[in-house]
Formats: C-alpha cells, sequence, structure tokens
C-alpha cells in the first residue's frame, strides 16, 4: 500500500514538473523564472501595447528575437506582419535594397522591381537585429523613416508611406560607436527610446535546470527518443558553466547530448566543457 501511494507521489511530481514547464512556455517559448528574466518580461507586458520603437540589448545568443516577437504578439499589430532583417548577414551594398526595395534596373542584377522589408511589414513589426551593423551611410535613410514613416525604393522617385513599428536588437555598445564616430547619433537616439537589456545566462543559472528539461524533451521528441533521466551530477555541471554563447550554445549542447543518448538517460559530452573553461 505504501509503495502505491510512494509511486502516485512521484507520478504527481513528475507531472507538476510539466505543469511548470508548459506554463513557463507560455511567455513566447521564453523559458525561465529567474529574477533577471522576469525583469525584462515586465518590461515586454509595459511596452508592447504602446506604439514606441524598442532597442533589446544583450549578447549573442539570449534569445533577443523571441523578446522581439512577445513585443510584436502582445501588441495591436499581432495580426499583421512580423518581419525580421539580420543587418549583419546581409552584405553592405545589398542592404539598401533589402531595407527599402528597388526598381528593375536600379542596379547591375536588378531584373524585376522588389519591395522591400519596411514595404511587406506595413502595418506590421520590424525586426532589425544587429542594427549596430548598418553602414554609416545608409543610416541617414534608417532615420529618415523611422521619423518620417516614408521612403523610396532604390532606383525610383516616387516616395512611398509606410506604417511599420521598428524593434531593433544588438550585442554593439551603440553609444561607445556614437561616441567614435561609427553610429549616428540622432539615429541612436531614435531607437534609444526604450532600451530593454536581456540578461546573459551566467546571470540567470537558476533557470538552466528548466531549460536543459525543455530542450532535452524537444531534442528526444524530433529524434523520437524517450530520455527520462539527467543525473544530478551532470546538472550541477551544466549548471555550474558559464556558457559565453548564452542559451543558443546551451541549447546546440543538449541537442548534441541526446543524439549521443540511446537509452532513457542523457548523456552529455561533460568534458567538452571542462575543455571550453581552459
Amino acid at each position: 500500500m505504501e509503495i502505491g501511494l510512494l509511486e502516485s507521489e512521484a507520478q504527481k511530481d513528475i507531472l507538476s514538473f510539466e505543469d511548470e514547464i508548459r506554463n513557463e512556455l507560455h511567455f513566447e517559448e521564453i523559458v525561465g523564472r529567474s529574477a533577471a528574466l522576469q525583469r525584462a518580461l515586465r518590461e515586454v507586458e509595459v511596452v508592447a501595447p504602446t506604439d514606441s520603437g524598442v532597442l533589446i540589448l544583450g549578447e549573442t545568443g539570449t534569445g533577443k528575437e523571441l523578446i522581439a516577437r512577445a513585443i510584436h504578439n502582445r501588441s495591436a499589430r499581432r495580426d499583421r506582419p512580423f518581419i525580421k532583417l539580420n543587418c549583419a548577414a546581409i552584405p553592405s551594398g545589398l542592404l539598401e535594397s533589402e531595407l527599402f526595395g528597388h526598381e528593375r534596373g536600379a542596379f547591375t542584377g536588378a531584373i524585376m522591381r522588389k519591395a522591400g522589408r519596411f514595404e511587406i511589414a506595413d502595418r506590421g513589426t520590424l525586426f532589425l537585429d544587429e542594427v549596430g551593423d548598418i553602414p554609416l551611410e545608409l543610416q541617414p535613410k534608417l532615420l529618415r523613416v523611422l521619423q518620417e514613416r516614408e521612403f523610396e525604393r532604390l532606383g525610383s522617385t516616387r516616395t512611398q508611406q509606410v506604417d511599420v513599428r521598428v524593434v531593433a536588437a544588438t550585442h554593439r555598445n551603440l553609444k561607445q560607436m556614437v561616441e567614435d564616430g561609427e553610429f549616428r547619433s540622432d539615429l541612436y537616439y531614435r531607437l534609444h527610446v526604450f532600451p530593454l537589456s536581456v540578461p546573459p545566462l551566467r546571470e540567470r543559472s537558476e533557470d538552466i535546470p528548466v531549460l536543459v528539461r525543455h530542450f532535452v524533451d524537444e531534442y528526444a521528441r524530433r529524434m523520437s527518443r524517450r530520455i527520462e533521466t539527467i543525473s544530478p551530477h551532470a546538472m550541477e555541471v551544466l549548471t555550474s558553466y558559464s556558457w559565453p554563447g548564452n542559451v543558443r550554445e546551451l541549447q546546440n549542447f543538449i541537442e548534441r547530448s541526446v543524439i549521443l543518448s540511446p537509452g532513457s538517460v542523457l548523456r552529455p559530452p561533460l568534458a567538452d566543457l571542462k575543455q571550453a573553461t581552459v
């Protein structure tokens, strides 16, 4: 009888933990309940219903795009497009076309008219990731569309009106870039209306166990595996590691761990973490 009660209590604990994880996922797949993360999420709740621009600050891999999506999904624009552009991933010569579009024949290779991200995001939200990588010569045109809500396609003389909420993000120190002459001060102040900092994972280590379980379940499901156990030693090592690549690094590490775990016990390559700290 006592064994049955113990099993029942254990099952309740498992179900309670699963419910806890599901509750964490109600905020746009942002997992965690640490004080540092909750402060950032409260700021999301405050600014999202407004139509103000937001500048998300944080190290690479902290989940800035998830924060941007949360802002969009909690705004009046939630039923309109959420368009994203990584400014660092586009060659500087093509970035103007990506942002504002171009007319046929505007440059070599422009064989047809193309709408830019601002045009596509009309009445929605445009997420400009790594906004600090926008070249100086293009920054006045970005400032104009933020202030005047108008632009011209590359190769066109027709001015287009646009209604877009811009959420920008960067891991760079834009204030220092302004002082160094690498970023326009007027654009910086226009973007800096509502700065929102995303904490690095090392500042919310109490979130790591929940993140680990979340990613283990996600990748085990994708790989048609069932991983039920994570040893206390493994969890202790994962929690104490500094994760310089933040949540993205942890996510990739857990994916590799699931690949290496054919049974029901997670077998993470912990030696890789120890080598990384040497």
